[in-house]
């Protein structure tokens, strides 16, 4: 799956389509082109729940410069609000979907936002549709993303440890699913 172009949104769940048509409407990816943003999140794997907001995380060198062209484009978005400190983060609102600019001076394809997202689309498919609708169930009683990965496959520190999961290959995630997985 390449993640870095949002064309397969417009052919997934309805959720991914209004993404998809709010994201080109507000021109996100082109505005913020310089700073590599790639859509991550639950949205982009479809484990959302009604609450769940589309996450764009860039890389930005200069932080004040991205904070400066946000506000430029999206300050007088419904709900603005922006934080600037070792990140800079940006939340607002637009036609009923929550958007949060995420950037550091990362690039986007090591930052963790997305690697979580890659790896566990890749335990998705490998376990199941059965198991994304448990991740699903747990979301909608109010856990995270990763923490609900973490109970679903017996993770002592689900952020530090999916990662780790990037390295296995497929056969050996399987493994491991089938070894850690803990019926709900």
């Amino acid at each position: 799956m390449n993640f870095r172009d949002i064309e397969y949104l417009k052919a997934g769940t309805d959720k991914q389509k209004l993404c998809y048509r709010i994201l080109k409407e507000i021109k996100v990816l082109d505005v913020l082109y310089d700073y590599n943003p790639i859509a991550v999140g639950t949205i982009p794997i479809a484990i959302d729940v009604d609450e769940s907001d589309i996450d764009i995380v860039c890389c930005a060198e200069n932080l004040p410069e991205i904070r400066d062209v946000v506000r430029l484009h999206y300050s007088t978005y419904n709900m603005f609000s922006d934080k600037l400190r070792d990140v800079y983060v940006a939340n607002f609102e637009h036609s009923g979907l929550p958007i949060e600019i995420y950037a550091e001076s990362r690039p986007t394809l090591d930052q963790n936002g997305y690697r979580h997202m890659v790896v566990e689309d890749r335990i998705m498919k490998l376990a199941g549709d059965g198991f994304r609708q448990k991740i699903i169930r747990l979301k909608e009683q109010g856990y995270k993303t990763e923490p609900a990965f973490g109970k679903l496959l017996n993770l002592e520190n689900p952020y530090s440890d999916l990662l780790e999961f990037e390295l296995l290959t497929d056969e050996e995630l399987k493994l491991l699913i089938k070894n850690k997985h803990v019926p709900e």
